[in-house]
């Protein structure tokens, strides 16, 4: 990743917002950050698309969190909520990102699976991401979570904006 990535010019077929440069996949259990000119996209089912950015220093990232808790297991924070939040956080600041002036946006925790206690994985993802952003005092001012079907996140660092994608249905942006 480089930090000087300079934002490249605007090319036909996308839409107006969308900046062509270092688009990026995350993948489950995955968290990337980038400065202006980066698109983070991932694939979302019962997981959560954790985005935050900080729009004055225009840098962001993006967790793909699986499962809301780690149960102490450190070898991959990006995997759960409650070590993914953290390393978020501590990548963005590298960047030069402030927590305090992070807000976030939240995608998926679709309801496709239980688990053995009964309640749904999403909901349980979804829970533990929310508690988490609240003891940080970051707020969320987006979200499309639920349902029963997976959905496409993309987040445009640059305007901070985060499109979402569920086949059948208008792109919603956040």
């Amino acid at each position: 990743m480089s930090k000087g990535l300079q934002a490249a010019s605007l090319t036909s077929g996308r839409r107006p917002t969308e900046i062509v440069a270092a688009d990026r996949k995350v993948g489950m259990g995955q968290i990337e950050v980038g400065q202006r000119g980066h698109v983070l996209k991932t694939l979302l089912g019962s997981c959560v698309g954790l985005t935050l950015h900080d729009r004055r220093a225009g840098v962001g990232g993006l967790a793909h969190i699986v499962l809301p808790d780690s149960r102490g297991d450190l070898t991959a924070p990006g995997k759960f909520a409650d070590t993914a939040l953290p390393e978020l956080l501590r990548l963005i600041n590298e960047l030069g990102g402030r927590t305090e002036k992070l807000i976030a946006k939240l995608a998926g925790a679709a309801n496709m699976f239980s688990s053995e206690a009964g309640k749904l994985v999403g909901e349980q993802n979804l829970l533990a991401v929310e508690a988490l952003l609240a003891s940080r005092r970051i707020p969320i001012v987006g979200r499309h979570c639920g349902g029963t079907q997976g959905r496409r996140m993309a987040f445009y660092i640059e305007t901070g904006e985060v499109t979402i994608d569920i086949l059948g249905s208008e792109s919603v942006v956040l």
